[in-house]
C-alpha cells in the first residue's frame, strides 16, 4: 500500500479532514482536502462535519479551528510551528489603548495567540481587513499584531484613526524596495503581487497588493504570463497548478521556516502524539470565540 492509500484509509478509519495552509510543503497541499488563505480555513472547518481536523499551517490556526469547532478533535501537523508575528501583542498595550480612548476597537489580525483575540472585539485577515474595519462604528482603531497591514489597511479609511502595532511578519518585512527592484531588473516584463505583509516602500513598487488568495486570482485573470510575486514561495504550487503557461519569480527570502517544519509523513502520525492535538480553557475559548464569529460575520 502507497502513502496515499494509506493516508486514505486513515481518513476514513477516524472520519479525518486535512486543511492546508498554502504556505505548507506542495506535497501536502496536493494531499490536503483543503487548500486556502486564513479565512477561507476557519470558514471551512466551521462546515466540516468530520469528527477530527488535521490543521497543516501555524500553531494559532490550529487553535481558530478549534475555538470555532469545540466538539471535534483537532490536531496541528507539528505542534513546533508557530508564527514568531502572533507573539508580537501583549496585553499592557491593549489595557493602555482602552484607557486612552473611549472610542476604540481592538482588531486583531488573524495571526495572533489565542489570548490576544480573547482581548480583541473583531478578528480580522488580510483579505477582509479593510472591509471589516469601513463596518466598525468605532473611529479609533488598534490594529495589532502587524503594522504593515494595519498601515495598509489606514490608507483605504482616512476616516479612521488607525492605533498601530510594533509587530510584524519576519519574511514579509525583511524585504526591501533594492530586493524586488534587483528582481524587477532581471525580470523588467514581469507584473508585481504583493501581500501587504510588506512594507510600505516594496507596496509602492507593486502592481497589485493583495491578501494570498488575492494574490492567487490576480494572477489568473490577469493578461500578463510573467510575475514577481512577494510572498511565501510556497504559494508557487497552487499559481503553477492554476496556471501551468504562466511564469513566476520569488525572493529566496520569502520562505516561512515554521510552515517548512511540516512533512508529508506527519500526517500519518499527527494524531497518535499528545502534544499535537489542540487544547483550549473553555474560558479562554469563549472570549476568543466572539471576535472569530464577529469576523465571520463583518467579512462575508
Amino acid at each position: 500500500m502507497n502513502f496515499t492509500d494509506k493516508l486514505n484509509a486513515l481518513k476514513k478509519e477516524k472520519d479525518v479532514a486535512i486543511l492546508a495552509h498554502y504556505y505548507v510543503d506542495e506535497e501536502i497541499q496536493a494531499l490536503a482536502d483543503y487548500v486556502g488563505d486564513s479565512f477561507y480555513l476557519a470558514q471551512k472547518g466551521r462546515e466540516l462535519t468530520n469528527k477530527r481536523i488535521i490543521m497543516a499551517g501555524v500553531y494559532f490556526m490550529g487553535e481558530t479551528i478549534k475555538t470555532l469547532n469545540p466538539d471535534k478533535k483537532v490536531y496541528n501537523l507539528n505542534w513546533l510551528a508557530d508564527c514568531p508575528m502572533a507573539h508580537m501583542a501583549n496585553e499592557k498595550d491593549i489595557v493602555d489603548m482602552r484607557n486612552k480612548y473611549d472610542d476604540l476597537a481592538v482588531v486583531t489580525y488573524v495571526n495572533s495567540t489565542i489570548e490576544t483575540k480573547a482581548l480583541s472585539d473583531v478578528c480580522v485577515t488580510s483579505s477582509n481587513a479593510a472591509k471589516i474595519c469601513k463596518k466598525l462604528k468605532e473611529k479609533n482603531i488598534f490594529f495589532i499584531p502587524d503594522k504593515n497591514l494595519g498601515a495598509y489597511v489606514s490608507e483605504e479609511l482616512p476616516d479612521k484613526n488607525f492605533i498601530f502595532n510594533k509587530g510584524a511578519c519576519p519574511r514579509h518585512n525583511q524585504i526591501s524596495k533594492e530586493d524586488l527592484l534587483a528582481l524587477k531588473d532581471l525580470h523588467p516584463r514581469a507584473k508585481v503581487l504583493a501581500h501587504p505583509e510588506c512594507k510600505r516602500e516594496v507596496l509602492d513598487l507593486s502592481d497589485y497588493i493583495g491578501s494570498t488568495k488575492g494574490i492567487i486570482n490576480e494572477a489568473s485573470k490577469s493578461s500578463a504570463d510573467e510575475f514577481i510575486v512577494v510572498t511565501v514561495k510556497a504559494i508557487r504550487y497552487e499559481l503553477e497548478r492554476l496556471n501551468p503557461d504562466k511564469t513566476f519569480y520569488f525572493l529566496d527570502k520569502l520562505t516561512c521556516l515554521n510552515m517548512n517544519m511540516h512533512k508529508k509523513e506527519d500526517l500519518l502520525t499527527c494524531m497518535d502524539d499528545p502534544f499535537n492535538e489542540v487544547k483550549i480553557d473553555e474560558d479562554l475559548r469563549q472570549k476568543a470565540l466572539k471576535p472569530l464569529e464577529r469576523m465571520l460575520e463583518l467579512g462575508k
